[in-house]
């Protein structure tokens, strides 16, 4: 099932959240406030600030699961979020690193741990292909060879990730199998500020970041600029191979251009303009070959002193808001957006040639969210895309220059979503997508249905189905150059997910949600070599089922803990490989378990230990090689030094524990940062 692969190693004042990645654990709640007509003594306190760890997880605002704003106790869906606060005391840099700690996802990729490396997603027996990418609500996927490398975001633009697992095709179409990904940025502030940060670490890493945010009259804006350098020049040894070094052209420069302008046009209308520029330079240091097995999975790894990756991202949209009936219970919303996305690879090595990918998407999107009763909405509209890329190499040798492919896909849908309020207890929706595609094969029909029951005040049960899709990509269809060969008539893969779950309050100091699931893909896309002309087609079934744990708890004042833990186990069904068949999807089937302990106050002094433990892991369908298990301790830390001045410093890898993400490709080792932000 050699199409199952993941596409990898080829080519003010905050409050802090505990529970860093399973969702934040802080609320606040204020006293009664100070009429105004009565004068506040001059000896008066702050209010106090109740810490709980229930109102912040089930009150977190979410987006994903509605397509509209709700809360994480509106869904049926299990939904984990990670917050901007969040992501800043843990010291991600990259969306990458900010998903390590959530649960649901196995976010470790398969190529290193450095802040360069390509990411991968899996999610309930998916891989990153089949795991839908948003930007503020809207699809970002690379339709060439599927997915986006979540590294290429740096996490100074972000207001928040959610993770929705299960699939996402009733709203949102194509590439939803395993999941949905939503990437939130930052919306302009009230005030006028700026903030500005340096961030120095291991192995070179230079971290300079400057945000400013406010508003004007009825104008608001963001604007930022993040530059990361790194050498990543770590010492490491791979046993396998009996090899000992030091990771060589492994460097990495980012210039991550960020711009948002908000426009309020009246009271009831507001134009949105953001614009994003991603461009990242990296040195692409490969793979210690590995002997045993003969033509294992690190088998044809190779070292390489010069190849390079060169990546600019443009991404740009245009949205309109406007507040129609009684101004909160209807809002029409219309978006224009384009993106382009340019990927170009330099082999100066061994194949001494420039492998080349263009994309340009142009998208729109209209939709309406009406609560039109006060127990019941609907949110309705329409989505088209459409996407054209050229995928080329240049031969330097040869001086010649081959298109694998240069073609495009047209993509449009009508959606709707019901949710009625039977009672105050039980909730239920109703969810219908069509889709049209150019493609030959590629109309569907998404339904979708959620139901959640309040047994007690303690106790939520909830339940979904939801029928999801992944139309093939531009090379699995259109390849001619190369070993592969595409297949213009591919159907599109399907998926079906089922979920129960239950989120359980444990008196006031703590919450447990529990969720078992069951994703069944079919219709999956592999290269099929035992026919005439090798192709792809689709030959594969994969059922992977599972559970998803989450315990949060305030353990004593100040004092908060989490535990998460995935289980997954994607077994095929399906194969051309008969030996590949009732065994585990590569990958796919890693547990994972993460916890942490953390100090902290409302004034913004947080000090937490987190583990992240990885199981072991087939790395190829037959199951004859796999990674054995690992765990890390990171330490984080975020010291306000005065009202606008911020340390924060990490120790990552604590305990120096090395390991292998792929054959051959060594994580970091031991790594640390410190860092210091002002806002003024």
């Amino acid at each position: 099932m050699e199409g199952l692969r993941e596409l990898s190693h080829c080519h003010n004042k905050k409050l802090l959240a505990a529970g860093l990645g399973s969702g934040a654990l802080i609320a606040h709640k204020t006293a009664q406030t100070t009429p105004e007509n009565t004068p506040a003594s001059t000896e008066e306190k702050e209010p106090p600030i109740e810490l709980t760890v229930i109102g912040k997880l089930l009150n977190e605002p979410v987006y994903s699961p509605f397509r509209r704003e709700g809360t994480v106790k509106d869904s049926t869906r299990p939904v984990y979020v990670i917050t901007g606060s969040e992501i800043e005391a843990q010291g991600a840099k990259t969306v990458r690193e900010a998903l390590k700690f959530l649960p649901g996802i196995l976010p470790d990729g398969t190529v290193g741990t450095e802040v360069n490396a390509l990411s991968g997603q899996f999610i309930r027996g998916s891989n990153s292909a089949q795991i839908l990418i948003l930007l503020d609500g809207r699809p970002i996927n690379e339709l060439g060879s599927g997915g986006f490398d979540l590294s290429e975001f740096t996490t100074n633009i972000v207001e928040r990730i959610e993770v929705l697992p299960g699939g996402g095709s009733t709203l949102y179409g194509s590439d939803a199998i395993g999941g949905v990904i939503n990437i939130i940025t930052r919306r302009p502030t009230e005030k006028v500020s700026t903030q500005a940060g340096i961030n120095f670490g291991a192995y070179g890493l230079n971290q300079q970041t400057i945000n400013s945010s406010g508003k004007i009259g009825d104008i608001g804006w963001v604007v930022g600029y993040n530059r990361t350098q790194a050498e990543n020049n770590y010492p490491f040894s791979i046993p396998e191979a009996n090899f000992e070094g030091t990771r060589e052209n492994n460097d990495v420069l980012y210039n991550n251009f960020n711009m948002k302008l908000e426009a309020d046009l009246g009271s009831r209308d507001t134009l949105t303009l953001s614009t994003l520029y991603l461009g990242k330079d990296q040195g692409v240091p490969g793979g210690v070959p590995i002997p045993e097995p003969l033509y294992g999975q690190g088998y044809f790894n190779s070292l390489t002193d010069s190849d390079r990756k060169y990546t600019d991202q443009v991404l740009t949209d245009l949205i309109w808001n406007s507040k129609l009936g009684g101004g909160d219970d209807s809002l029409l919303t219309a978006r224009v957006y384009a993106d382009f996305l340019n990927t170009r690879f330099d082999s100066r090595n061994s194949s001494q040639a420039r492998y080349d990918n263009r994309q340009a998407s142009y998208g729109l999107q209209a939709q309406h969210s009406w609560k039109f009763t006060n127990n019941q909405t609907l949110v309705y509209g329409f989505d088209y895309r459409n996407v054209s890329a050229t995928n080329s190499t240049f031969d330097f040798s040869a001086d010649t220059k081959t298109l694998t492919y240069n073609d495009s896909i047209s993509q449009g849908a009508l959606f709707a979503r019901y949710e009625i309020n039977f009672t105050p207890s039980f909730t239920a929706n109703l969810g219908l997508r069509q889709d049209f595609s150019s493609l030959t094969n590629g109309s569907f029909t998404s339904p979708s249905v959620g139901a959640k029951l309040a047994l007690t005040d303690s106790t939520t049960l909830r339940a979904n189905y939801i029928k999801n899709f992944r139309e093939p990509n531009l090379f699995n269809l259109y390849a001619n150059g190369g070993t592969y060969v595409g297949n213009p008539n591919l159907r599109p893969e399907k998926g079906d997910s089922y979920d129960i779950g239950i989120d359980q309050k444990l008196s006031d100091f703590g919450l447990l949600r529990l969720t078992y699931f069951n994703n069944t893909i079919s219709d999956l896309i592999a290269y099929n070599f035992a026919v005439p002309v090798a192709t792809y087609e689709n030959i594969g079934k994969v059922q992977t089922t599972g559970i998803e744990a989450v315990l949060n708890l305030q353990l004593a004042k100040n004092i908060y803990a989490f535990v998460s833990y995935t289980a997954n186990d994607p077994q095929i069904l399906k194969s051309t490989n008969s030996a590949e068949v009732d065994k585990q999807l590569r990958f796919a089937g890693a547990d994972s378990l993460n916890a942490g302990l953390s100090y902290e106050t409302r004034q913004g002094l947080y000090a937490g230990i987190l583990m992240h433990s990885l199981g072991e892991y087939p790395i190829n369908n037959t199951n004859t090689e796999s990674l054995p298990r690992y765990t890390t301790f990171d330490f984080k830390i975020r010291l306000p030094l005065s009202d606008n001045l911020i340390l924060t410093s990490s120790v990552d890898n604590l305990f120096d524990q090395r390991y292998q993400l792929f054959p051959g490709y060594p994580d970091g080792g031991r790594v640390f940062q410190v860092g210091l932000s002002s806002t003024f």
